[in-house]
């Protein structure tokens, strides 16, 4: 049953709407029972919304949320899907007016930093590359060309990206390209330029839903402003106290910029919590409470009191592991919980190290989010580049990646030229490597190199049609020399022999599939819906990730780990000045729980080699003290504490024997 906050953002579509919802107050619900309003109540056609949010994953569960509540094909018709896909279906509508031809390349992350890499000096360091590339991405997803990054620069490093920015895009351009900044930057600047193009856009979509507000950047934001017109038919649903994502450009003031752009907003808030108990919420509160807001939003639940949260003093990291996994398993035991009902949570990716071994050592399932996922490991992009290449000749950005993989001495000055004449003659860049005519505009050796590189690609072609997807990866494999490859570049021996094993996993997985693997062609199509689609196969597990990966999920059970002042709130971000989003990170943290809170620290750790004393974080002293239990501090908890402790270790000693 809706409340009735929940029931006025639904209903209300009089003019433009910013609903804040707060941690667990069923935003979701809102957007899907407003799209249904909107078709059932509103005789709006299913073509004309457009919801928007940040994943995949929400987008389909937008989606078959949508289907459960309209009649019919309706659910098909809508427009539910990330930023980066709107962007895309613009491009694909739109690739013409901007100079691009049918048949673009995306370039993902990993692609867009070998051309930084080709276009930087060569002494660069890989850090200062890194720094290029963020300021080349910032640059863009502030909406800036080339041009306005160099006006607008401030000093020389920001002049340096802006001049690497524009040799980057016209690389781009050559090779008939867009990075993923781009699938934002381009439409943005089509509709702010072209009269036409964004009167034609928002007579397409009249109505927009936009989840997770506060995380769009400036040029989202501004694209968003673009599609809804003056008109303002949108509904903006998002929590200031959640904008956790400032360091990829995420820019809460969006939020308050909506009220200044459109001064008939009306503003909504989702206050009731359905997920956490009363002590959770009283102490996420409190802490949020230090954060300055435009709108204060209180949150308050009627699932009860709650148990206190507990908060665990350690000798050090590894202690502090120990401690946790034994709670965990004491606390499956005395509930009978799943595994999958517990999470631990910390700020840095190198924190669950020591969890990892104190978990395997008590035997608890884990499943660790957020490390390499197999499909995007190097060694098996590579080889799977040339499968789509195979299967797609117009596939530039399959093309780039392993056109010099392994090395054939094609630099980059050849690739930039053939991607000019690839373009002049409106072909991909495999289609003009074929021509006798392009390759005698290049030098002999690289023109050389090219042909025997063609001449692979159409042998792979044709044993495509008698071999099967695990025979055709591992024929990659042997005619490209990948396996020696591998043995030049990774000197260590370990390290060599996994990316072995990936490759050879590879191959087996797609003998696994059977005849279900069929051609090539469908092999891409599969791995397109593997590599993008955003999956979870954790299984019965304890989830282990950073408190950003947790947004937007629950778990019975949370433990905080590593609240310790120095790492959350973490050093840089105090240097930075950015208190306020480390409590909102903390703050995300606390609102993933919704019964039972565990916060633990370290009173020393190992940095650099050298141990160190820490501080508990401050962000602790900012909890209503009446909700927490230190532990050590209450002699009598304590000991019943212990007792039940050892008894759960007795149990699991014995389930374990026995099996």
């Amino acid at each position: 049953m809706l409340n009735p906050q929940q029931r006025a953002a639904i209903e209300y579509c009089a003019g433009p709407l910013q609903v804040l919802a707060g941690a667990g107050s069923g935003k979701t619900r809102v957007i899907t029972e407003k799209i249904a309003h909107l078709i059932a109540r509103r005789n709006l056609a299913p073509g004309k919304i457009a919801a928007i949010t940040f994943t995949n994953k929400s987008a389909r569960e937008m989606r078959e949320r949508v289907a459960r509540l309209v009649k019919g094909d309706a659910a098909q018709e809508l427009s539910v899907c990330t930023f980066h896909a709107l962007g895309l279906k613009f491009l694909q509508i739109e690739h013409a007016k901007l100079g691009l031809k049918r048949g673009f390349s995306i370039m993902d992350a990993d692609d867009s930093a070998a051309i930084v890499k080709d276009l930087a000096p060569a002494a660069t360091k890989p850090d200062q590359l890194f720094a290029l590339r963020n300021l080349v991405s910032t640059a863009k997803s502030g909406g800036l060309t080339p041009e306005q990054a160099l006006t607008e620069a401030r000093g020389t490093r920001e002049r340096e990206a802006a001049q690497l920015y524009a040799s980057y895009q016209k690389r781009l351009n050559a090779f008939n390209a867009v990075d993923f900044d781009d699938l934002i930057r381009l439409p943005l600047f089509l509709l702010e330029s072209d009269d036409e193009t964004r009167a034609a856009w928002q007579e397409r979509i009249r109505y927009l839903l936009v989840d997770e507000y506060q995380d769009t950047n400036t040029a989202q934001y501004r694209l968003l402003r673009q599609l809804a017109g003056e008109r303002g038919a949108f509904t903006a649903v998002g929590d200031d106290d959640q904008s956790i994502y400032a360091w990829r450009g995420a820019n809460p003031g969006n939020l308050d910029e909506l009220a200044r752009d459109y001064p008939a907003l009306k503003v909504l808030k989702l206050e009731q919590n359905y997920r956490c108990s009363a002590r959770i919420l009283r102490a996420a509160n409190a802490l949020i409470r230090h954060n300055p807001h435009v709108h204060e939003k209180q949150l308050w639940s009627e699932r009860g009191e709650g148990a206190q949260l507990r908060v665990l003093a350690c000798r050090d990291n590894e202690h502090e592991a120990e401690r946790v996994a034994a709670e965990i398993v004491h606390q499956q035991q005395l509930h009978k919980s799943a595994w999958h009902e517990f999470a631990v949570l910390y700020r840095g990716n190198h924190q669950s190290r020591a969890l990892e071994k104190a978990l395997r050592l008590a035997r608890v399932p884990y499943h660790l989010t957020g490390g390499t996922a197999f499909l995007e490991r190097a060694e098996v992009k590579d080889v799977l580049a040339y499968l789509r290449l195979v299967a797609n000749p117009d596939d530039d950005a399959a093309f780039l990646r392993i056109v010099n993989v392994p090395r054939r001495e094609i630099g980059a000055t050849t690739l930039e030229k053939l991607g000019e004449l690839a373009q002049s003659r409106h072909v991909s860049m495999l289609h003009a490597a074929h021509s006798d005519g392009v390759l005698r505009q290049l030098a002999a050796r690289p023109a050389s190199a090219l042909a025997g590189f063609v001449t692979l690609l159409d042998e792979f072609s044709t044993a495509q049609r008698r071999l099967g997807a695990a025979d055709l990866v591992e024929e990659v494999i042997r005619r490209t020399g990948y396996a020696e490859h591998l043995r030049t570049e990774t000197k260590d021996d370990a390290a060599r022999q996994r990316r072995l094993d990936n490759l050879q996993e590879l191959a087996d997985w797609f003998r696994a599939m059977g005849k279900n693997a069929g051609s090539a062609g469908d092999l891409a199509a599969q791995l397109a819906l593997l590599t993008h689609a955003d999956r979870d196969d954790a299984g019965n597990s304890v989830r282990l990730m950073t408190l950003h990966s947790a947004k937007g999920l629950e778990f019975r059970f949370v433990y905080l780990v590593g609240v310790e002042q120095g790492v959350l709130p973490h050093q840089a971000s105090l240097a930075e000045g950015r208190l306020d989003e480390e409590r909102r990170l903390f703050y995300v943290g606390i609102t993933r729980a919704k019964e039972r809170l565990c916060i633990s620290y370290a009173a020393r750790s190992r940095r650099y080699g050298e141990i160190v004393a820490n501080e508990p974080s401050r962000f602790l002293t900012e909890l209503p003290p009446a909700d927490l239990h230190w532990d050590g501090l209450d002699a009598a908890q304590d000991a019943d504490a212990k007792r039940e402790l050892a008894s759960s270790h007795i149990a699991r000693l014995a389930s374990l024997l026995a099996d």
